[in-house]
Protein backbone atom coordinates (compact mmCIF):
# COMPACT_ATOMS: atom_id res chain seq x y z
CA UNK A 1 0.00 0.00 0.00
CA UNK A 2 1.19 2.80 -0.98
CA UNK A 3 1.00 6.07 1.38
CA UNK A 4 0.58 9.45 0.72
CA UNK A 5 2.38 12.41 3.10
CA UNK A 6 -0.43 13.38 5.56
CA UNK A 7 -2.51 16.12 4.47
CA UNK A 8 -5.08 18.17 5.82
CA UNK A 9 -8.51 17.16 3.96
CA UNK A 10 -12.00 18.15 3.31
CA UNK A 11 -14.10 16.70 0.77
CA UNK A 12 -17.91 15.29 0.10
CA UNK A 13 -18.53 11.97 0.31
CA UNK A 14 -20.41 12.25 -2.83
CA UNK A 15 -16.54 12.77 -4.47
CA UNK A 16 -16.27 9.17 -3.16
CA UNK A 17 -16.64 6.17 -5.06
CA UNK A 18 -18.66 2.99 -3.13
CA UNK A 19 -16.02 0.04 -3.18
CA UNK A 20 -16.96 -3.67 -2.36
CA UNK A 21 -13.81 -4.93 -0.41
CA UNK A 22 -12.69 -8.74 -0.49
CA UNK A 23 -14.92 -10.79 1.94
CA UNK A 24 -18.01 -8.62 1.20
CA UNK A 25 -21.31 -9.54 -0.21
CA UNK A 26 -24.49 -8.92 -1.38
CA UNK A 27 -24.17 -5.08 -1.90
CA UNK A 28 -22.01 -4.48 1.44
CA UNK A 29 -20.44 -1.02 0.19
CA UNK A 30 -17.96 1.26 1.83
CA UNK A 31 -16.47 4.48 0.62
CA UNK A 32 -12.76 5.11 2.01
CA UNK A 33 -13.15 8.38 3.79
CA UNK A 34 -10.11 9.12 5.15
CA UNK A 35 -6.86 6.62 5.12
CA UNK A 36 -3.36 6.20 4.46
CA UNK A 37 -3.77 6.02 0.22
CA UNK A 38 -6.32 9.41 -0.20
CA UNK A 39 -5.11 11.60 3.29
CA UNK A 40 -2.13 9.90 4.14
CA UNK A 41 -3.33 8.74 7.59
CA UNK A 42 -0.58 6.68 9.58
CA UNK A 43 -3.03 5.75 12.30
CA UNK A 44 -6.67 5.14 11.30
CA UNK A 45 -8.70 4.07 8.00
CA UNK A 46 -11.95 5.78 8.15
CA UNK A 47 -14.96 4.85 6.17
CA UNK A 48 -18.73 5.07 5.70
CA UNK A 49 -21.12 1.92 4.90
CA UNK A 50 -24.32 1.06 3.08
CA UNK A 51 -25.07 -2.48 3.10
CA UNK A 52 -28.15 -3.37 1.25
CA UNK A 53 -30.80 -6.16 2.71
CA UNK A 54 -29.22 -8.99 2.95
CA UNK A 55 -26.02 -7.63 2.33
CA UNK A 56 -23.00 -9.16 4.45
CA UNK A 57 -19.24 -9.28 5.81
CA UNK A 58 -18.42 -12.83 6.25
CA UNK A 59 -16.75 -13.62 9.83
CA UNK A 60 -13.57 -12.48 10.52
CA UNK A 61 -11.35 -11.07 12.70
CA UNK A 62 -8.24 -8.71 12.97
CA UNK A 63 -4.50 -9.05 14.73
CA UNK A 64 -3.87 -5.77 15.57
CA UNK A 65 -6.48 -3.83 14.85
CA UNK A 66 -9.18 -1.97 16.81
CA UNK A 67 -12.91 -1.16 15.30
CA UNK A 68 -15.29 1.82 15.75
CA UNK A 69 -19.00 0.81 14.06
CA UNK A 70 -21.35 3.71 14.74
CA UNK A 71 -24.96 2.72 13.23
CA UNK A 72 -26.61 5.87 11.10
CA UNK A 73 -29.59 3.67 9.91
CA UNK A 74 -31.19 1.15 9.61
CA UNK A 75 -30.71 -2.17 11.51
CA UNK A 76 -28.88 -5.77 11.52
CA UNK A 77 -27.24 -8.52 13.27
CA UNK A 78 -23.86 -7.99 14.26
CA UNK A 79 -22.24 -11.32 15.78
CA UNK A 80 -19.18 -10.81 17.72
CA UNK A 81 -17.39 -14.27 19.03
CA UNK A 82 -20.94 -16.88 19.74
CA UNK A 83 -23.58 -14.00 19.99
CA UNK A 84 -25.96 -12.39 17.86
CA UNK A 85 -27.67 -9.07 18.30
CA UNK A 86 -29.82 -6.90 16.36
CA UNK A 87 -27.70 -3.42 16.18
CA UNK A 88 -29.66 -0.21 14.83
CA UNK A 89 -29.44 3.36 14.50
CA UNK A 90 -27.26 5.09 17.32
CA UNK A 91 -25.69 1.43 18.41
CA UNK A 92 -21.90 2.04 18.45
CA UNK A 93 -19.98 -1.55 18.57
CA UNK A 94 -16.03 -1.72 19.55
CA UNK A 95 -14.50 -4.36 18.67
CA UNK A 96 -10.14 -5.36 19.65
CA UNK A 97 -8.02 -7.29 17.96
CA UNK A 98 -8.09 -10.73 18.11
CA UNK A 99 -12.49 -10.90 18.46
CA UNK A 100 -14.65 -12.99 15.48
CA UNK A 101 -17.16 -10.68 14.11
CA UNK A 102 -19.40 -10.06 11.22
CA UNK A 103 -22.36 -7.73 10.56
CA UNK A 104 -25.08 -8.52 7.96
CA UNK A 105 -28.57 -6.22 6.62
CA UNK A 106 -30.94 -8.18 7.94
CA UNK A 107 -33.75 -5.48 7.67
CA UNK A 108 -35.91 -3.90 5.39
CA UNK A 109 -33.84 -0.75 3.99
CA UNK A 110 -30.19 0.06 3.89
CA UNK A 111 -28.12 -0.41 6.91
CA UNK A 112 -25.71 2.85 7.07
CA UNK A 113 -22.70 2.76 9.73
CA UNK A 114 -19.53 4.44 10.08
CA UNK A 115 -16.34 2.10 10.60
CA UNK A 116 -13.02 3.76 12.09
CA UNK A 117 -10.32 0.60 12.15
CA UNK A 118 -6.70 1.69 13.92
CA UNK A 119 -4.09 1.00 12.82
CA UNK A 120 -5.26 0.99 9.24
CA UNK A 121 -3.28 -2.30 8.31
CA UNK A 122 -3.85 -5.41 9.79
CA UNK A 123 0.17 -6.07 9.57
Amino acid sequence: MRKAPAKPLIRSIAEVPWKEYPDHFGGALSKPLVDPENAGARHLDYRISMYQPMAYVKLHKHKVQEQIYHVLDGEGLMEIGNETRVVRRHDVIFLPPGVEHSIQNSGLVDLVFLVVTSPPSDD
